[in-house]
């Protein structure tokens, strides 16, 4: 709780000078007081609860980016597998392009062979 420094013998007196009796001015003095009192209770009070609210949304927010993250490392992970299979049928496919030309090249040259072979 904040204090505040205050002088109630200089108040007193000044509100005793401009023409307020004696028990008037320690009466408005005590008041002010008061006042002054229960304002900072209810500043203390809004700044703790200010204080709560802001480790509330703290905590929410690293959940909530607890979770962002986790969802990003799976949908990072599913990418992965899913460009790994295209990697794999990529592959597949070159391959079988390759082992279709070296046959088509294989039947070619018998080809050729075998009509030259016969030529002769």
């Amino acid at each position: 709780m904040s204090v505040l420094a205050f002088d109630t013998h200089a108040f007193v007196q000044r509100l005793h000078a401009v023409g307020f009796s004696q028990e008037q001015a320690e009466v408005v003095t005590q008041l002010q007081q008061e006042v002054v009192t229960a304002t900072l209770e209810q500043v203390h009070s809004a700044e703790l609860v200010t204080k709560q609210d802001l480790r509330k949304m703290e905590l929410a927010l690293k959940r909530d980016l607890k979770e962002l993250d986790l969802a990003l490392k799976h949908d990072l992970r599913e990418t992965e597998l899913k460009l790994e299979l295209k990697i794999a049928e990529t592959k597949s496919e070159l391959i079988r392009w390759i082992v279709g030309a070296g046959f088509l090249q294989t039947a070619l040259i018998t080809a050729l062979l075998l009509k030259m072979s016969s030529g002769l």
